[in-house]
């Protein structure tokens, strides 16, 4: 058995839980929020068969699409990062990957149901 973790947009979680239920695969959801966007998130947990596994990691696949994003970051300069107001004054645009899943797929040593 493996417990398969996965992070998704909070968007996207509606989705997945469709196809998942579709299949019959039950799974827990854990509210959680992104590190460097600090977009919304949900964490789901998510047991299954050995055999199962690819075609859960698949509906994620399916499910989670990732796209690009413009984010305004500080800008450079010679000397280096600049701050306070300068930065405020300043702002970049940058190009990053926003979207998608991750997951992690665990060995369960074992399981129980009460």
């Amino acid at each position: 058995m493996k417990l398969v973790v996965a992070i998704i947009r909070e968007r996207e979680k509606q989705r997945l839980h469709d196809l998942l239920m579709d299949e019959g695969i039950t799974y827990t959801k854990i509210g959680s929020t992104g590190g460097f966007l600090r977009q919304g998130n949900c964490t789901l947990l998510i047991g299954a068969q050995d055999a199962a596994v690819e075609r859960v990691l698949e509906l994620i696949r399916s499910a989670c699409k990732s796209e690009e994003r413009f984010v305004n970051v500080a800008s450079f300069g010679e000397q280096g990062v600049l701050s306070g107001a300068m930065a405020a004054l300043h702002p970049q645009a940058v190009s990053v990957e926003s979207g998608g899943a991750v997951a992690f797929v665990l060995d369960v040593d074992s399981f129980h149901k009460f």
